[in-house]
């Protein structure tokens, strides 16, 4: 049982963005949605997005890694689109819904 959990654990992190100090977050594909989440969220939180982003560039141009204790870690991770990104879906869907009546 607890091997099957050390898999799972390390399957989280099996893309290595947690080396450049990035979160999930972070990493992930921006659609319309997302551009708009983004948009909502406050701004000091925006620039601390940007500056996690521009930091993992600069380390990978450099090919280099953060040190160990640097990495993000999976308990520290909050998924901070998570309910932004909720809301702008029910929106849109809200939207649609209005636009085929």
């Amino acid at each position: 049982m607890a091997g099957k959990q050390a898999i799972s654990a390390s399957g989280k992190w099996l893309d290595g963005f947690n080396k450049l100090g990035l979160m999930r977050d972070d990493t992930i594909y921006e659609d319309e949605d997302i551009k708009e989440a983004i948009r909502r969220r406050p701004e000091n939180l925006y620039n601390d997005r940007m500056c996690h982003i521009k930091s993992a560039l600069d380390l990978t141009m450099k090919h280099q890694i953060l040190p160990k204790e640097q990495w993000t870690k999976y308990e520290e991770e909050n998924f901070y689109l998570e309910l932004y990104l909720q809301e702008v879906i029910r929106e849109r869907k809200e939207r649609e819904e209005w636009a085929m009546k």
